[in-house]
């Protein structure tokens, strides 16, 4: 039987090259796990992988996704690979289902196929749409407005049923708004297009990028801006860790969900005056209309340390915002001249 608290054990880490994913590695590395990625590229980076061997395959190819599983045997499967832009899933949801539901399926017929039943699954706060109310539990209804959320719902459904008839245990983790950087320097963010509010402000404030979009100024809430719950990529990781552990424990529930947060709100305009305060600029803004599908805000009720037993560390906004400037200057020296 696997003892997830003896490291050593392989764990198959799909989108390894992505953000989160890569960042994920890093602390499976650091826990005496060897994790074996398996990504396309198409927005992954080959310099990420720094922590075991890359699979350079598509998920959309069950034959390259069985024979890595019969040549690697891992322990558990880590599966970060999907679209992830909700606005592009409304003009794209061919893409979207492809990628984020026929390609799990494909992997989830190859893990059970191979004797691989454990999963955890990068879901997201958006399979929840406009709640009703703010923090969101995990019992909450589910009424995503978007492809994106409504593909990670499927999956999310799919894990349910796959657990009832196969015994297939899983974890989906459903994500808010994942931010900073590992403060070793060794990862960061780098998304094109960036789309994220805390590296666009960044790069507003030293001129790389134009103004920020500021989308919506008349929201019910404070200031009127948009309210997030900002999590630290490394505390994101760190959930992976523990829920990868708790998925070996006898008593293990067959398809559990939880959010993953912080429980704290910050508004558009917190974000870009912590930046400012940060790198001591001024934050350029630009007031845009209200975008389609926007909540008004998305906080986390989490049930991570009861049931995980982790909680955020690292996660106080300043210090996110700080991790990410680090990583900015790394990769651009105005950065660190303006800090």
């Amino acid at each position: 039987m696997h003892d997830a608290n003896n490291g050593n054990l392989r764990v198959l880490v799909t989108g390894g090259a992505g953000y989160i994913g890569s960042h994920t590695c890093k602390v499976l590395a650091e826990a005496g796990f060897e994790p074996i990625t398996v990504d396309n590229l198409s927005t992954g980076h080959r310099w990420a992988v720094q922590w075991g061997p890359l699979l350079e395959i598509d998920l959309a190819d069950p034959t390259a996704i069985a024979s890595v599983l019969e040549l690697y045997r891992p322990a558990a499967v880590i599966h970060f690979a999907a679209s992830a832009y909700v606005g592009e899933s409304v003009t794209k949801p061919r893409q979207y289902f492809r990628n984020n539901v026929r390609n799990t399926l494909n992997l989830l017929d190859a893990m059970l196929d191979a004797g691989v039943k454990r999963i955890i699954f990068s879901s997201t706060c958006a399979t929840y749409g406009n709640p009703d109310v703010v923090p969101i539990p995990e019992s909450h209804d589910q009424r995503p407005i978007n492809p994106y959320g409504e593909s990670k719902l499927f999956v999310e459904r799919a894990l349910y049923w796959y657990g009832q008839a196969y015994g297939l245990r899983s974890l989906s983790l459903r994500y808010f708004n994942a931010a900073g950087a590992d403060p070793e320097g060794d990862l960061g963010e780098d998304h094109d297009p960036e789309t994220h509010l805390i590296p666009l402000a960044i790069g507003a404030a030293i001129g790389m990028n134009p103004p920020i979009k500021v989308f919506g100024a008349d929201y019910p809430t404070p200031d009127g801006t948009c309210i997030r719950d900002y999590i630290h990529v490394c505390d994101l990781a760190e959930a992976h860790l523990a829920a990868l552990k708790a998925l070996f424990r006898p008593d293990s529930a067959m398809a559990a969900t939880l959010n993953i947060g912080t429980g704290i709100g910050h508004s558009v305009l917190d974000v870009t005056a912590c930046v400012r305060n940060v790198l001591g600029t001024n934050v350029p803004l630009e007031f845009a209309p209200r975008r389609a599908g926007d909540p008004p805000a998305l906080i986390a009720q989490s049930s991570a340390r009861a049931m995980i037993g982790w909680s955020p560390r690292r996660s106080a906004l300043a210090n996110i915002i700080e991790s990410a400037c680090r990583w900015q200057a790394l990769r651009r020296p105005s950065v660190a001249a303006s800090a």
